[in-house]
């Protein structure tokens, strides 16, 4: 079983945005144990860019013994 993390990360939304911000994200959660397995986009700008994503993780869930 797994357990799921969703973290927004604003985009820019412009054509060719450069923004850093998910790889230290994608980094610091891979040093937490979770590991990066997608994004979905969730806001758009008025001509179609991605404004907001959210990046998505997963880990093994502990069960209960």
């Amino acid at each position: 079983m797994y357990q799921y993390k969703y973290i927004p990360v604003d985009t820019g939304g412009g054509f060719l945005s450069d923004t850093r911000e998910h790889r230290e994200l994608i980094d610091a959660y891979a040093a937490e144990g979770w590991r990066y397995v997608g994004f979905f986009p969730v806001s758009f700008t008025s001509h179609g860019g991605i404004s907001r994503v959210d990046l998505i993780f997963e880990r093994s869930r502990k069960l209960p013994t």
